[in-house]
């Protein structure tokens, strides 16, 4: 049976009886200098509100909408970059892995291996993640209801690892459109996994743009909140020094400037809601 809460490494432990896990970097790894500036500041943010953070970002984007669109790093240029990340600032890591020969390899440098949303049913893909024994993030698709990730969670246990959390990233609704159901994450709980909420990733317009997903940021500070409210164990923030000139992801990712107001906001609202549980 899948854990409530468990240890990510570190002395970070994520779930019931916990703060909320705050997951947070760019989108896809441009340059060492970014993802820098990135880790540097969001730690300390994170540190300053007593928060635990996870330096998230890609070392590829295997489902960009075009051909010609930046993918990233690369898989070894990307694990060098993020092990540097790690080395200066000895924060955890996550990044995506697209197929199930990438996930040994990837987690000898990362703490948590994240199965993107548009491959949460692939099955050999999720057990060659969790045969690696690190906690693995599933990112509940688009096309999926909330009850449907039991299915994904015995795949994952078929293994014996149970370190899973559960991401809400919303749901396909018409054309170039997700909506976020709030009820997800009070259904996704009961699976007994940690559930994370991505706030960023719930703005996104796929394919919006024709040959580019668009998003409406202005959105994602209403939508934490309200995921707040309803009670999650993490937020997933993309975030950007200059979202404008991201190479991926940029309509729909935080500046950076405003990632300590979201932060504090969030805690905030977790403490009401643990008052309101205890009374």
């Amino acid at each position: 049976m899948s854990l409530a809460s468990f240890a990510l490494g570190s002395g970070t432990a994520v779930g019931k009886g916990h703060l909320p896990l705050i997951i947070s970097g760019p989108c896809v790894i441009e340059s060492l200098d970014t993802c820098r500036r990135i880790a540097s500041e969001v730690q300390q943010h994170c540190a300053d509100l007593g928060l635990s953070y996870v330096f998230k970002a890609s070392f590829d984007k295997a489902n960009r909408s075009s051909i010609s669109s930046f993918r990233g790093a690369g898989l070894q240029a990307g694990l060098d970059t993020l092990a540097r990340i790690k080395d200066e600032f000895g924060c955890l890591l996550i990044t995506d892995v697209h197929q199930p020969e990438q996930c040994a390899e990837v987690a000898k440098v990362v703490d948590i291996l994240q199965i993107p949303a548009f491959l949460c049913r692939q099955t050999d893909l999720l057990v060659a993640a969790a045969e690696c024994g690190k906690p693995v993030n599933v990112k509940k698709g688009q096309f999926l209801a909330p009850e449907d990730m039991a299915e994904v969670i015995k795949k994952i246990e078929s293994s014996g690892n149970q370190r899973i959390l559960l991401t809400e990233r919303g749901a396909s609704f018409g054309y170039h459109n997700l909506v976020v159901d709030m009820r997800s994450l009070v259904i996704m709980k009961q699976l007994g996994c940690p559930i994370i909420f991505d706030a960023t990733h719930a703005v996104q317009i796929p394919g919006g743009l024709g040959n580019a997903s668009g998003g409406k940021r202005e959105f994602v500070f209403p939508l934490a909140r309200a995921a707040a409210a309803v009670g999650i164990d993490g937020l997933f923030l993309e975030t950007h020094p200059e979202p404008e000139k991201a190479l991926s992801d940029g309509p729909n990712s935080v500046p950076l400037n405003q990632i300590p107001q979201i932060l504090k906001t969030i805690k905030e609202i977790n403490a009401l809601v643990e008052d309101c549980k205890q009374n």
